[in-house]
């Protein structure tokens, strides 16, 4: 039968107490450097002479990040929305990088662009052109 000393079984507890608390602290502290910084954006769409363009269809997509952090599968990276009648859609909280927004609105031509977002809260003024004239190969 195997004897233990009560001093070694003490250094035995103290090793496991402190294991503990190193196995806690990495459980504390990794979720909070793996997260990626998120922005929360707003885009305000309007006409070249400063109208506001109401029910466009603003699509945004996370392209490309600043962090080293890997995006897990709960983090959405994706929206499709319709401007208020302010001509603004406000995006949920999306990781910072590079995202592209595109917007499809009648009597306008489509607008899409890469945009470098690092910040917290940005506002993307976003101006639409009106149509091209139609043109035709026969006179």
């Amino acid at each position: 039968m195997w004897r233990i000393s009560p001093q070694a079984g003490s250094r035995a507890r103290a090793k496991l107490k402190g294991m503990h608390r190193l196995l806690l602290l990495t459980a504390l502290v990794l979720p909070v450097w793996a997260a990626a910084p998120m922005t929360t954006l707003t885009i305000q769409v309007k006409s070249k002479s400063g109208k506001p363009v109401e029910n466009a269809s603003v699509i945004v997509k996370f392209v490309k990040g600043h962090s080293v952090a890997k995006l897990g599968k709960s983090i959405r990276k994706e929206w499709e929305l319709r401007t208020n009648q302010e001509g603004s859609v406000k995006i949920p909280p999306i990781p910072q990088g590079q995202i592209l927004i595109q917007i499809i609105a009648k009597d306008y031509q489509t607008f899409g662009q890469v945009f470098d977002v690092d910040e917290e809260n940005k506002t993307v003024d976003i101006a639409l052109n009106p149509p091209q004239p139609q043109y035709s190969a026969h006179p």
